[in-house]
């Protein structure tokens, strides 16, 4: 019953970077895919970035270029640069599928001047 924790997120200029973390169990870690996942203002929680058990990556087209998702450790991290007011959002950590039970409070960030 236990869910994902994110943490990383804050309050950031255009143009800046952040990093967001995650610490699945490490069954999970081990076994299924992990991803990002973000809700911002007014529109549906969609899949921004994956990361299969060998490594593989996809990215949704408006991070493409921008963000990077990295198995380090236990951790799932998220490397996210030039960001920009668009990119304003809670974002969460989860499995690809993703496991409803497991949804974690997220972390904001909030981009602007």
């Amino acid at each position: 019953q236990e869910q994902f924790e994110e943490s990383g997120g804050g309050l950031v200029l255009p143009g800046g970077s952040l990093t967001l973390s995650c610490e699945p169990s490490p069954f999970i870690f081990t076994y299924y895919p992990m991803a990002w996942y973000r809700l911002g203002p007014g529109t549906q929680r969609e899949l921004i970035a994956k990361i299969t058990t060998d490594g593989n990556t996809e990215y949704a087209a408006a991070v493409r270029g921008r963000f990077t998702i990295s198995r380090a450790k236990s951790a799932v991290l998220l490397q996210m640069n030039n960001l920009q007011p668009d990119d304003t959002a809670n974002y969460f950590c989860n499995t690809s599928p993703p496991l409803v039970e497991k949804w974690g409070p997220g972390t904001l960030v909030t981009v602007s001047s």
